[in-house]
């Protein structure tokens, strides 16, 4: 019998283990299949959070208000009306969550500065909070004695109220220099420890949901000109800052400065069609290519100003709503990101479908095209995060042909529950990571400059207008719970592993035993009748 089993078992092994060249050609036309092999050395692996979600004492040590503070002090804005007042008190969990990533062994840890907790109005000429800016000093020294590299976003969507107050926002221009200002405070403050900044994160949420759907702060509805105004003054602001860190700290202190965007991968319905396959094309430029074409390429895509170009012409208006660079702002922004963080959760199927000019005019309409999603997709948690690995792999490869292979860093991607997993049993996350982890894989072999991979994310936190009813860490917090102890999730473990092994490099150590287990029996069953 043993001598049965060990002939089978070697029978097995080039079955399942894909890693050659001809298996890797075959993986382009099975999306399907998985592919065993190692990152290259040095690749960075980590987790993510971000300030408001995470931090609490909104109103504690010389902390101004945000405008997430001010929207979810308003009834109806969050679901069960709940606030990001306390979060997951990780104002005063800082060394206990340095533990937990001890505890994960990751390489880094992707966090966010919450500008109102360091200057309250958000203008540095009226004044700076000193304990704001020890409290970060603070968490990087901790982050740095356990080894664990600090990337730091100075926005991840929590604007001084007074900024918004005042002057509107993002809908003004007056916050190109304002936010200058606090990000050159910043690199002098921190500069000579972190060397990994990022401008912007998701700025994409930061106009549609900000400024055009009113879900997320400030909750405007601006149809048809708010987010295109506000991402305007974002990518303006990321230029000016990249300048900055260019012209007067980099050759100090040696750090790199980009912009993390999230995008969907939208793939076309019918392949064979091109009014499909330009649908398809329009998703990823009105999302992913709104910010990234002004970086990368000088200006906006052509699609998205002939589109909206036309549509306000349609809607008489003189102008398009979608607003021009100058030939100087053009060679101003080109070229301002020294790697490109990539957040990415999941995929959809596009198609064509024309919106009358006639309608109210939205971002949405501009696009002229309908999002579906598979029945079949995976959607452990809310309806809008379906698993779909293969979508990266080809989200990736956009990215090297459009924008001149960046040094690409995966800034967030993850998946939530909504409800609590059963002892703490998250498969489902564990099923995801391995998908969309595999899939960078195959995108490295595909020659895609990759270079880390951010989980999103280490805690159960708040999920903005969603309030905590969606669970996306690697570790439960219980929020009912005055000290909102942490508990690890079993994809702690499986992630422990992942990057222990730097990927993949054998079916044992990345399918679960009993998985494992019952594959092997199934193929012993299966030759031992035949």
């Amino acid at each position: 019998m043993k001598t049965g089993t060990l002939g089978i078992w070697y029978m097995l092994v080039p079955i399942i283990r894909l890693n050659t060249a001809e298996d890797f050609q075959w993986t382009k036309n099975n999306p399907g299949s998985f592919y065993y092999g190692t990152f290259p050395a040095g690749f960075l692996w980590g987790v993510g959070s971000s300030a408001y979600q995470t931090e609490g004492a909104w109103d504690q040590d010389g902390k101004g208000p945000s405008i997430w503070d001010a929207f979810t002090h308003k009834q109806g804005k969050v679901l069960r009306n709940e606030t990001g007042d306390a979060a997951c008190d990780g104002y005063y969990k800082v060394k206990d969550d340095i533990q937990l990533l001890k505890e994960l062994k990751v390489n880094h840890y992707l966090f966010s500065l919450s500008w109102p907790r360091i200057m309250p109005t958000g203008i540095k000429a009226e004044q700076l909070n000193e304990k704001g800016i020890e409290f970060y000093n603070d968490t990087i020294n901790s982050l740095l004695e356990n080894n664990i590299i600090p990337i730091v976003s100075l926005y991840h969507w929590d604007l001084p109220q007074v900024l918004q107050e005042k002057y509107g926002g993002w809908q003004n221009i007056s916050m190109i220099n304002y936010f200058n200002d606090y990000a050159n405070l910043c690199f002098e403050k921190f500069g000579d420890r972190v060397k990994h900044w990022i401008t912007f994160s998701n700025p994409w949420a930061v106009a549609e949901k900000g400024y055009e759907t009113g879900e997320h702060a400030p909750g405007l509805k601006l149809g048809g000109c708010g987010a295109y105004r506000a991402a305007h003054h974002i990518i303006k602001t990321h230029a000016k800052v990249w300048h900055s860190y260019n012209n007067t700290w980099r050759s100090e202190q040696q750090g790199m400065v980009g912009i993390s965007l999230t995008s969907g991968w939208g793939e076309p319905v019918d392949p064979h069609s091109q009014r499909d396959r330009d649908a398809a094309e329009r998703y990823i430029q009105f999302h992913l290519g709104w910010f990234a074409n002004p970086i990368y390429r000088g200006d906006y895509p052509e699609i998205m100003k002939n589109y909206v170009g036309r549509k306000s012409t349609q809607q008489g208006l003189g102008k398009s709503r979608l607003p021009t660079f100058s030939v100087q702002e053009k060679t101003y922004i080109k070229g301002t990101s020294d790697f490109l963080g990539i957040g990415h959760f999941t995929t959809r199927y596009v198609l064509q479908k024309s919106f009358p000019f006639l309608q109210v005019s939205s971002y949405h309409t501009d696009r002229d095209l309908a999002e579906l999603v598979d029945p079949k997709w995976p959607a452990p948690g809310p309806k809008w995060l379906y698993s779909v690995p293969w979508g990266f792999r080809r989200l990736l490869n956009f990215i090297k042909t459009q924008y001149g292979n960046p040094l690409i860093y995966v800034t967030e991607n993850g998946v939530s529950e909504q409800v609590q997993c059963t002892q703490l049993c998250d498969e489902w996350r564990m099923e995801y990571l391995k998908g969309y982890i595999n899939e960078i894989l195959k995108a490295l072999n595909d020659g895609v400059n990759v270079k880390g991979y951010t989980a999103w994310s280490l805690l159960d936190k708040f999920e903005w207008n969603r309030g905590f009813s969606e669970r996306f860490g690697f570790y439960h917090v219980d929020f009912n719970n005055k000290n909102k102890p942490r508990y690890p999730k079993a994809s702690v473990d499986y992630y422990k592993n992942i990057i222990s092994a730097n990927g993949f490099p054998n079916p044992r150590e990345v399918m679960s035993t009993a998985n494992f287990i019952l594959f092997f029996n199934i193929l012993v069953n299966t030759t031992l009748n035949f």
